[in-house]
């Protein structure tokens, strides 16, 4: 039985199709932008068509970028050693906040997942082996998440990168600042080890 007309039907179900929206906050957005001015509504529709339209992927890094290099690849500030492998746009955003990474990035666009039929060739992994074959990189930080798919990615691209004279490195993880050792699974004791460094 619908609850209500069809069209906010229809729009519930949209933003229910949404990453991380179930049924009552797709419910509770729909009413919301009912709610909206039609001016206001209507700059919300551009703007998911505008973003759809305009953004596109770097042809170097594959990073979103609104048309040609994005701003991290335009920037002449940035050291083109480096390159930094993140699985997603996000991730890049994560980096930066630390404001302690000055390199390149290459964007993935998702993790090798057999379970979820994602395979080398769904991925820009071949672009990134593109770019080191050209020369000038001194060093690719592999910066997948820890997790299963992670970790397979990671070995998988080391593997390709191997035979071109690059320092292959991957992100340290371990107890995170402001967290308790009691509080740490195994995994987590063992790779926190694992990277253990001298305290200068």
């Amino acid at each position: 039985m619908e609850y209500f007309p069809a069209p906010l039907e229809k729009l519930v179900e949209q933003f229910a199709r949404l990453p991380g929206i179930g049924s009552k906050s797709a419910q509770r957005l729909a009413f919301h932008v009912l709610g909206l001015p039609e001016t206001e509504a209507q700059e919300f529709a551009d703007a998911i068509l505008d973003a759809k339209r305009s953004v596109t992927c770097c042809p170097v890094c594959q990073n979103f970028t609104a048309g040609g290099l994005c701003p991290i690849c335009s920037s002449p500030k940035r050291d083109g050693a480096t390159i930094c492998v993140v699985a997603d746009p996000r991730d890049v955003v994560a980096v930066e906040r630390s404001r302690e990474y000055n390199g390149h990035y290459h964007v993935l666009h998702g993790v090798i997942s057999p379970m979820n039929h994602v395979g080398p060739d769904d991925l820009s992994i071949k672009s990134l082996v593109e770019r080191v074959a050209k020369g000038g990189v001194a060093e690719v930080i592999m910066a997948t998440n820890p997790d299963t798919e992670g970790e397979a990615t990671a070995m998988y691209i080391a593997r390709l990168l191997r035979p071109f004279d690059v320092r292959i490195t991957r992100l340290a993880y371990g107890i995170p600042v402001g967290g308790h050792l009691e509080f740490a699974d195994d995994a987590t004791l063992m790779r926190a080890l694992e990277g253990r460094r001298d305290i200068l």
